[in-house]
């Protein structure tokens, strides 16, 4: 299993922070852009992280990664790596890698084709990307399913529905109704028509890349060396761990990297399974494999996008399933923000969970991983919204209830107002003790926009709730994406773009599409 394969906001707007909900398409949106200010939290000393550091490099220098790929190997044998003939063993000085990541980017842009839609990774940003994958989803009228194009157009109309979701993150539910040939053309271009955000495309041969970059470009409506200067396009990239990276991977680097997209290199470690089973050991494979796949898109484009990705979380040794939002995943995702700061790359990380269906441990385990991520400086965080089973499926009322929950991370993010009105010394004067503060000027300029408005919480109280007939969570986010489906509106697109579109997908798709014996 790997992590390739495994909000909305108030009803209210918020002035100058474009928290409001509006419907899809409409003109007046405005795009929540998140910064996270608050300090980092260490979870190892420096002296320990330089140990965690130190070990990895031993590892590419002493014991290597194979990489698959032959034309790779000639690229890293060209850049001073230690290739031997006739093996696809690749052992790394550690002043070659250390050197090679230097020209990886800080911080840059990933373009939507609408501009207010824009991506800022790395640096204090910190970005949503919808679940991505599941080979199921599930729903409380449908249950558990295999995943459907009509279920996948679902779950994209939905990301589009809530600002507080900056990207797709690849399919949401992977349509099994959709030739494999073909699927990434049918895909690509329902995401790029239902929404106007960013999106993903996945590196499973080079034909998809090629074609899910030309279908960015043209939704962008713009020239190839715009693209190219532009990054307008992301995929994920896992190290089949433990210490390989296959030819489809490697395929991926290659092609996104050349053409100055953006690679997220994400080593899948579970601890136990695919990695030692501690959690430093695990972190030095994982940043071992991480840095030799960083280092390879420096070596076909210096300067190339490129992410660290973390997922190092452990397995139930009792049945070897994966957990998630683990006190180890925590641990991990801390330390993981450390060696991105260390050098100094954006960090993508995840909001994850292990439970079956969206009850309590799926919400406390979401938020374990969303503080985790939050306090480690994650820059780009995937499968923040709809993630459930370990990966294995797509929810629709967990994806509304990760919308609340992300909702809550931003307006915690959000700077305290400690200005002369928000000191409020006028109301207090006008409370005398004992007294209460619903009827002053203070609260009646502030009443609508006083505090954060849920989506799923509900503050009533008991009597009242059961009045109105004590829905659960679980109900009214069945209710909500019910009713934002049946109210949304397609973004618009330019005609002659969408044409364009059109006979590009129809062109590849009478060619055949892209092959399937990867």
């Amino acid at each position: 299993m790997s992590d390739e394969v495994a909000g909305r906001s108030s009803p209210r707007r918020r002035a100058g922070r474009g928290s409001g909900t509006v419907r899809a398409g409409a003109s007046t949106a405005k795009y929540r852009q998140l910064i996270n200010r608050m300090p980092p939290t260490p979870v190892v000393s420096e002296d320990e992280l330089e140990a965690i550091h130190n070990a990895s490099l031993t590892v590419l220098e002493e014991m290597g990664m194979d990489f698959m790929h032959p034309d790779a190997r000639a690229i890293l044998k060209k850049a001073g790596a230690d290739v031997k003939e006739g093996s696809e063993r690749v052992r790394f000085d550690r002043n070659l890698i250390l050197q090679t990541i230097k020209t990886c980017p800080s911080e840059f842009t990933l373009h939507a084709r609408n501009p207010e839609r824009n991506i800022r990774i790395g640096g204090k940003n910190i970005a949503f990307a919808q679940v991505a994958s599941p080979p199921n989803c599930s729903d409380m009228q449908g249950g558990r399913r295999a995943g459907n194009q009509k279920d996948f157009r679902d779950l994209v109309k939905l990301a589009q529905c809530h600002d507080i979701i900056h990207c797709t993150g690849g399919y949401p539910v992977e349509p099994t109704d959709i030739h494999a040939s073909v699927r990434h053309l049918e895909c690509l271009s329902d995401i790029a028509k239902l929404t106007d955000k960013a999106f993903h495309v996945y590196s499973l041969g080079k034909e998809r890349n090629q074609d899910g970059m030309e279908i960015a470009r043209i939704a962008r409506g713009i020239s190839h060396e715009q693209f190219e200067a532009e990054p307008s396009l992301f995929t994920i990239i896992n190290s089949n761990s433990p210490r390989k990276l296959d030819t489809p991977m490697l395929q991926g680097i290659m092609e996104m990297s050349s053409r100055n997209q953006i690679v997220m290199l994400t080593p899948f470690t579970l601890a136990g399974a695919m990695a030692p089973v501690t959690v430093a050991g695990a972190l030095v494979q994982q940043n071992a494999e991480a840095l030799a796949g960083i280092a390879f898109t420096q070596m076909v484009r210096p300067g190339a996008p490129v992410v660290y990705g973390g997922f190092t979380s452990n397995v139930d040794m009792k049945t070897g399933a994966p957990a998630f939002g683990t006190p180890e995943y925590m641990k991990a995702v801390l330390a993981g923000g450390q060696l991105c700061r260390k050098y100094g790359i954006p960090y993508r990380t995840s909001n994850v969970n292990a439970a079956n269906t969206v009850d309590a441990q799926a919400a406390y385990e979401s938020v374990f991983s969303l503080w985790a991520l939050t306090q480690g400086g994650g820059n780009f965080i995937m499968h923040s919204a709809g993630w459930l089973e370990g990966g294995l499926t797509a929810s629709f009322e967990k994806f509304i209830l990760d919308c609340d929950l992300l909702q809550m991370v931003a307006e915690y993010l959000t700077p305290l107002d400690v200005s002369e009105s928000a000191l409020a010394l006028d109301a207090i004067r006008d409370v005398e003790p004992g007294g209460h503060y619903f009827g002053t000027a203070h609260t009646l300029e502030r009443f609508e926009h006083a505090f954060y408005s849920p989506l799923i919480s509900d503050w009533r109280n008991f009597e009242t709730w059961t009045e109105g007939g004590s829905p659960t969570a679980y109900q009214k986010a069945n209710a909500i994406w019910q009713k934002e489906l049946a109210e949304y509106q397609r973004p618009a697109m330019d005609p002659a773009i969408e044409e364009e579109l059109d006979a590009f997908v129809a062109k590849r798709k009478a060619e055949g599409g892209a092959p399937t014996d990867f």
